[in-house]
């Protein structure tokens, strides 16, 4: 599992990244390793919050994550807080493919009510 990172000013600003606690949560009760360093933030855009259109939140964090060369041949789980366009997801799954990943999944906490057509996104039921 490795979370969605923060650029480090706002990792410095805010104390905390959330989608890191999310991710060592959900790791430890599942028993998956976390890997904050496998995946790394270059550019500091605008929070995706305050951005609204699906093109602009692409174009927002495109070209913005860089992967480790450890994960070639991995299967990776990107843990986020919220999905709204699947933007970021699909921006750190591209950087990660790049590098080598063998299998790239997204894993939210919450789903914004905007209905994307994305095909990878789908619904988790851990029934």
């Amino acid at each position: 599992m490795v979370p969605v990172p923060l650029h480090r000013r706002r990792l410095r600003s805010r104390g905390y990244n959330q989608s890191g606690l999310l991710a060592r949560e959900v790791g430890k009760t599942l028993g998956m390793p976390v890997r904050d360093d496998l995946l790394e933030r270059s550019n500091d855009s605008s929070p995706q919050v305050e951005v609204r259109t699906q093109k602009q939140r692409r174009e927002n964090v495109a070209g913005s994550f860089g992967a480790s060369a450890e994960v070639e041949g991995l299967s990776v789980i990107v843990v986020d807080d919220v999905a709204t366009t699947g933007s970021t997801l699909a921006a750190c799954a591209a950087a990660l493919k790049d590098a080598g990943a063998e299998d790239v999944r997204g894993l939210v906490l919450a789903r914004d009510s905007y209905q994307p057509t994305l095909p990878w996104v789908r619904a988790f039921d851990p029934a």
